[in-house]
């Protein structure tokens, strides 16, 4: 199975990953700090007034200081739609740096998001989903978190989340000069004939707007809905980056975060890649992961999802649908959740992660006093679920029993967990020894490679390029569970834990 996987896999090596030789953003998301985010309005009834420019899609002049440093005339916005539609004033935000000022950034950023955490007690499964994806090499946006003021008035603590534009394609594909489109509002994938304006109303165009030419996407759906079966894989190979696609849908599942292409049919971007004319997949909106859309379920059902998955009717989740009819996509999947599981989907590794993001984020959510759950719901809902009027699993409750269930059906499916490392290419490194106390060496270096060390905050703590054959590390860090990745030219080519006695 896990050559079939690599010979599916094989297309990683085209993406590029975050490395501190791609600066745009790593002053906020590669910083340990809670940021500072200030906002500031001259007119009196801003509030109002991004009321009404809301429906119009329209930003209001304003001014934004973060950490300090000022960024003037920058265009501001409320955003979402569920999130936004809530009693509370505590709204998600963007900020449009080069609203006003097209040569106008942040850190090399055209924009961030600011997400008010309206369904999420914890305020860390969008953290913690998106560093998983950051970590393993998929698309999706960096995230942090801010304290966010209007006019030096403390209006809430938010995360601060990367937004996929032309700066984000740059650091993960080859080019950016292809069609983004977001699966919204009703991105199922679904055919419903060859004319382009007939999926103006269910997918956003995100660049190229004035040539607006939306063939490149009826073409794609043309091969998912109409290939015949005995020619699915292959056809599909010629225009999806499946690897991508399939490794996504593994999290989606995994995660039970259902409100994306896995259970509501929208929340995502896929970009054509024009040097190897296929569309990529990433990830996009993960604030409900753990299963905080439940789609009609209860929380066992959730914590017992199935890992094949889809929505009835199966149909209207074409690409899922028929790659599961497919052998090696199937086999592929499959794999890929395995794999998943060995490594970073594991308790000891998530609840470390868990317990040292609440002990940076506790008093800033205990301060801000627009939330929507009380300390207390904060504190319960990242051992155990809270349930009432409504129903939310707790962090590692979930962990615990969605890992035991998926557990179940993946020996029933020929995965056994016995992987340590997952690669790429099937290139095989080591890692010896581990556990260690800081120091250890990795054996199998055949040509140059850089090695990264994250901690359980998915910070960067240990950088260096190696060209022998074997390279020992040494790190200078308190006990307890790291995560490394090997890298030849910025491409992730293996990844697994380290443990630091």
């Amino acid at each position: 199975m896990k050559n079939i996987t690599r010979s599916i896999i094989f297309i990683l090596f085209i993406y590029r990953s975050t490395s501190f030789s791609q600066t745009e953003g790593n002053s906020i998301f590669n910083s340990s700090q809670i940021h500072s985010i200030k906002i500031y309005f001259s007119q009196s009834h801003w509030y109002d007034s991004l009321v009404a420019y809301k429906p119009l899609d329209k930003k209001m002049l304003g001014k934004v200081m973060i950490n300090g440093q000022t960024v003037d005339s920058v265009g501001i916005q409320f955003k979402g739609n569920s999130s936004y539609n809530n009693p509370s004033k505590k709204k998600s935000w963007k900020i449009d740096f080069n609203e006003f000022d097209s040569t106008k950034r942040y850190n090399g950023l055209k924009a961030i998001n600011l997400n008010n955490g309206f369904k999420d007690p914890t305020m860390m499964r969008e953290k913690i989903m998106n560093d998983f994806m950051n970590r393993n090499g998929l698309p999706a946006p960096r995230c942090t978190y801010g304290n966010v003021y209007v006019n030096d008035t403390l209006w809430g603590f938010y995360t601060v989340v990367e937004q996929v534009n032309n700066t984000f394609l740059k650091r993960w594909f080859p080019e950016n000069d292809g069609n983004l489109f977001k699966g919204d509002p009703q991105g199922s994938l679904q055919w419903v004939g060859s004319t382009p304006s007939s999926y103006y109303t269910k997918y956003e165009l995100k660049t190229n707007t004035t040539v607006n030419d939306w063939t490149d996407l009826v073409h794609l759906l043309d091969k998912i809905n109409n290939t015949p079966t005995g020619n699915f894989y292959d056809s599909l190979e010629t225009v999806l980056h499946t690897s991508l696609a399939i490794r996504a849908w593994a999290a989606n599942i995994l995660f039970v975060n259902l409100d994306s292409y896995e259970g509501s049919g929208h929340n995502y971007y896929i970009y054509h890649d024009l040097l190897y004319n296929k569309f990529g997949w990433i990830t996009w909106d993960v604030n409900e992961a753990f299963g905080n859309f439940n789609q009609g379920m209860n929380i066992s059902q959730i914590e017992n999802l199935s890992i094949f998955y889809i929505p009835t009717p199966s149909t209207n989740r074409p690409l899922t649908n028929k790659m599961l009819a497919n052998t090696t996509y199937k086999n592929s999947y499959i794999w890929e959740v395995c794999n998943f599981v060995a490594n970073d989907f594991d308790t000891t590794v998530l609840n470390l992660m868990i317990d040292s993001l609440a002990n940076v984020i506790r008093p800033y959510i205990y301060a801000d006093f627009r939330k929507f759950y009380t300390n207390q719901q904060f504190e319960t809902n990242i051992n155990a679920d809270i349930t009432g009027s409504f129903n939310i699993p707790g962090l590692k409750s979930f962990l615990v029993n969605r890992r035991s269930s998926v557990l179940s059906e993946l020996t029933a499916n020929g995965c056994y967990m016995n992987v340590n490392e997952s690669s790429v290419f099937g290139l095989q490194f080591t890692v010896n020894p581990n556990p260690n106390k800081g120091e250890f060496t990795v054996y199998g270096l055949r040509f140059p490679v850089q090695i990264q060390v994250y901690n359980s905050l998915g910070q960067i703590i240990h950088q260096q390029t190696v060209n022998s054959k074997q390279e020992t590390v040494n790190l200078n860090q308190t006990s307890g569970i790291y995560f490394y990745r090997i890298l030849s030219k910025d491409i992730p080519v293996s990844s697994g834990k380290l443990f630091i006695e």
